[in-house]
């Protein structure tokens, strides 16, 4: 079977450093057909760094070139990359035109949303007999050193406590201290990274989260409000812990703690041999440590399971095909609705807030 052809909707930052790179690695995977991005300007500087893998990639830019993407039967599926407030609405665009969806994380920018997007996604009639896949790209469920965290966490028996650091230095330029990000989407970098944590933290943990309490605060004001966070979690075992995320720091650090009543487990982003990734540590009773370096490679992952799973589609005529919960959109939902419920908490000077359920 020939390889699928696909289409990028969006061509900024993360377009060029992330998903090009990415999908060269897979590139007899599918074909590339086209990049698209509102402006002329921005879909011709993705392209070009496109071609360099992607010889035959065509520039579409504007209604007109998003139209073409639609009305093109060739095209099975597109990767949505753009700003969080955009995708919902583009999404559903080309899932009602036929074709399957691979959208950046988060699933949503709040939780009514949420809640709209699978009300549409589960109510959408197409021709085909396998309704197209829509599905939410969270590489932390795909990153090797989080699997592996699933297994060991089984290791360190009960779960009686977590804590979770997150500092990342945003005073610079970026997609954040846009003003597109700045004015129309409160909450940015606390949802944006957030999604990310919560799923690392329900994929580990093994169960879903009950309630929140969390404090916030917007320090930086070049940066979308909040930009600081502490809350502390309950989960649905009886265990709890903290989270906090600070978005102003001048420093980068990410470290996760897992205590358990046989051990500890530790997870903690940074560099070995020029790679960056995580380094799993496991404390055990009896003094040992065992540690295990994971370079980063979860995009990649994510990436070739859907183009595995669009492939896979196409050979279904009966519409049985199941999505595996790591890439699906109610997962997706799942992680906006703990973030969702920890900025209503910071509103409302730390109150209980119990999370949403689906």
């Amino acid at each position: 079977m020939a390889p699928q052809q696909i289409a990028i909707l969006g061509a900024g930052i993360f377009v060029r450093h992330e998903y090009l790179p990415r999908l060269s690695e897979i590139s007899d995977l599918f074909v590339l057909k086209a990049i698209w991005s509102r402006s002329e300007e921005s879909a011709r500087g993705a392209t070009d760094i496109a071609k360099k893998s992607f010889q035959e990639v065509e520039c579409k830019w504007g209604d007109e070139g998003l139209n073409e993407i639609i009305q093109d039967n060739s095209i099975v599926a597109v990767l949505v990359v753009l700003a969080p407030q955009f995708q919902v609405d583009l999404s559903l665009k080309m899932l009602k035109a036929g074709k399957h969806v691979l959208q950046e994380k988060p699933a949503a920018c709040s939780i009514d949303e949420a809640e709209s997007a699978l009300s549409s996604y589960n109510s959408l009639t197409t021709s085909s007999p396998c309704k197209p896949i829509w599905a939410v790209a969270e590489n932390y469920r795909f990153e090797p050193a989080f699997m592996e965290c699933t297994k060991l966490a089984a290791d360190i028996k009960e779960l009686i406590n977590f804590q979770i650091l997150v500092e990342v230095p945003m005073n610079r330029p970026n997609m954040y201290t846009s003003s597109k990000w700045r004015h129309d989407f409160t909450g940015g970098y606390v949802l944006d990274m957030g999604v990310h944590i919560v799923a690392a933290l329900r994929m580990i943990a093994g169960c879903e989260v009950l309630s929140v309490s969390a404090a916030t605060s917007h320090v930086d004001t070049t940066l979308p409000p909040p930009d600081t966070m502490s809350s502390v979690i309950q989960l649905e075992n009886g265990c709890s812990g903290v989270f906090v995320l600070v978005a102003s720091a001048q420093t980068i650090k990410m470290l996760y703690r897992f205590v358990g009543l046989n051990g500890t487990l530790q997870i903690e982003v940074t560099q070995e041999e020029g790679k960056y990734g995580n380094l799993v540590k496991l404390f055990l009773p009896d003094g040992q440590t065992k540690s295990s370096f994971y370079p980063f490679n979860g995009v990649t992952e994510e990436l070739k399971f859907f183009l595995n799973n669009i492939s896979e589609a196409s050979d279904k005529k009966d519409g049985s095909l199941e999505m595996d919960p790591r890439i699906s959109l109610l997962e997706g939902a799942r992680d906006v609705a703990v973030v969702d419920a920890i900025l209503e908490s910071g509103k409302n000077s730390g109150a209980l807030v119990n999370v949403k359920r689906f």
